[in-house]
């Protein structure tokens, strides 16, 4: 999708912005896969008290973190392929059950990137492999 290879972030220039960003350090995302011929990225976050659901100890997921996730990993699905973080302009999630687990996998696949607009469909998949939520991202295809 992005012929301009110059410009496409490293695992380590991906891990270095993640570190650089507060909100996204405090997600303690692990960098699983960067496939810039099929434009993916697949990220983990790990659960934590402070993402939660209900009581400490449940082990399921709060919504917003997964939304959260669904975000970080659709931005940078196209941002390694530009070389930054993108501009999100929309944002459509779909929650299917609940995500319970020590960790939840998000897998982030640009489908069309244009020069407006750029088009990222996300899967959530529990620790147990269910997919657990889909989410839809328009992204601007511009360094943010």
């Amino acid at each position: 999708m992005n012929n301009d290879h110059s410009q496409q972030l490293t695992r380590d220039g991906l891990a270095q912005i993640f570190q650089q960003s507060r909100f996204i350090n405090a997600m303690q995302l692990e960098i699983l896969e960067m496939d810039y011929a099929a434009s993916r990225l697949a990220v983990r976050m790990p659960l934590r008290p402070e993402i939660e659901r209900g009581a400490v100890g449940s082990q399921q997921f709060h919504g917003g973190a997964l939304a959260a996730l669904i975000d970080v990993a659709g931005d940078f699905a196209l941002g390694m392929l530009l070389g930054g973080g993108v501009p999100t302009v929309n944002l459509h999630i779909d929650y299917l059950r609940p995500a319970v687990g020590a960790y939840v996998d998000a897998t982030a696949t640009v489908r069309k990137q244009g020069r407006s607009f750029a088009i990222i469909d996300i899967e959530i998949t529990a620790a147990t492999g269910k997919l657990v939520a889909i989410g839809r991202g328009t992204y601007v295809p511009v360094k943010g």
